[in-house]
């Protein structure tokens, strides 16, 4: 690698540890907002079915990714800018809150790193191009949604949608390799696939298997990846899964409910895609199931 090259990838490496810090914000708030979105939705339905007016809300501080500022839950103190800088203010402040000392979760400097990571691999494979530009954004959306979908299971729309006609217009503007007609078909075929499973799975059982985020993530990683990425991406997903989902079961680490959120499988699967090739994970699970 290059010195410029290598440059290059670094500074896209500082550039993603920020990057990650933000997403740290994305991943703990968002799944909040949309609960308070819902719940002002479902005031103004239940007011709108008895013909009166909604109660009016009560008088909230603005809740968003910008607003408030970022505080500890356990004692209400605020960050300072120097408290936040990635990676570098958890290992000053050893893991703990300035203030009152509670323990900081170790997962907040793991995301910065990843996504720093991320980064610093996309512009050492591409250079510093549209190309990527692209997968950085991909990698970023992709680790958000993992993780919201892990605490939450909930897959934002807000996050997948995007994702999904990043994916086509990527292909459409040839900054990835993946054909238009290839992305387009991927994206549609990855959806109705996960649909037809749903319903099959609901219809025979009474119950539901998964989510439509996970229709949504999937048909997002058609987009990005084409039509002939899907087998192998929802093999190793769903192996993997299984796998990681028997032993929690073995372990008694279920959470309520004995489920186990599949979306951060198939962002797993994602990105070793991207940095692998599709071609890679079928042979990878083709290992692992002995075939």
């Amino acid at each position: 690698m290059g010195i410029e090259v290598w440059g290059n990838a670094a500074l896209a490496g500082i550039f993603g540890l920020l990057i990650g810090s933000f997403l740290n914000v994305v991943i703990y708030r968002f799944p909040k907002m949309m609960e308070l979105r819902w719940a002002a939705e479902l005031r103004e339905a239940q007011a709108e079915s008895s013909g009166g007016e909604a109660d009016p809300l009560p008088v909230q501080e603005p809740f968003n990714l910008m607003v408030p500022r970022s505080r500890c839950p356990s004692c209400g103190h605020m960050v300072q800018w120097y408290e936040n800088i990635p990676v570098i203010s958890y290992l000053f402040l050893r893991g703990r809150c300035s203030a009152c000392k509670a323990r900081i979760s170790v997962r907040y400097p793991l995301i910065e790193l990843a996504t720093g990571g991320l980064f610093y691999f996309c512009v050492s494979r591409w250079g510093l191009t549209p190309t990527a530009l692209a997968w950085c954004g991909f990698s970023a959306a992709l680790l958000a949604l993992a993780f919201i979908d892990w605490d939450t299971t909930l897959l934002p729309d807000d996050i997948t949608l995007p994702l999904l006609w990043a994916g086509l217009l990527a292909s459409a503007l040839q900054w990835i390799d993946t054909p238009l007609f290839a992305s387009v078909f991927g994206a549609a075929a990855g959806y109705l696939s996960l649909w037809l499973v749903y319903w099959g799975f609901k219809l025979a059982t009474g119950k539901e298997g998964m989510g439509y985020g996970d229709f949504k993530l999937f048909a997002a990683l058609g987009a990005w990846f084409g039509w002939q990425a899907l087998v192998p991406v929802i093999l190793m997903s769903s192996v993997i899964g299984a796998v990681i989902g028997i032993a929690m079961k073995v372990f008694s680490s279920l959470r309520e409910g004995g489920y186990v959120p599949f979306g951060p499988f198939l962002v797993g699967a994602g990105f070793t895609a991207m940095v692998f090739g599709p071609q890679a994970i079928l042979g990878a699970v083709l290992n692992l199931l002995g075939l």
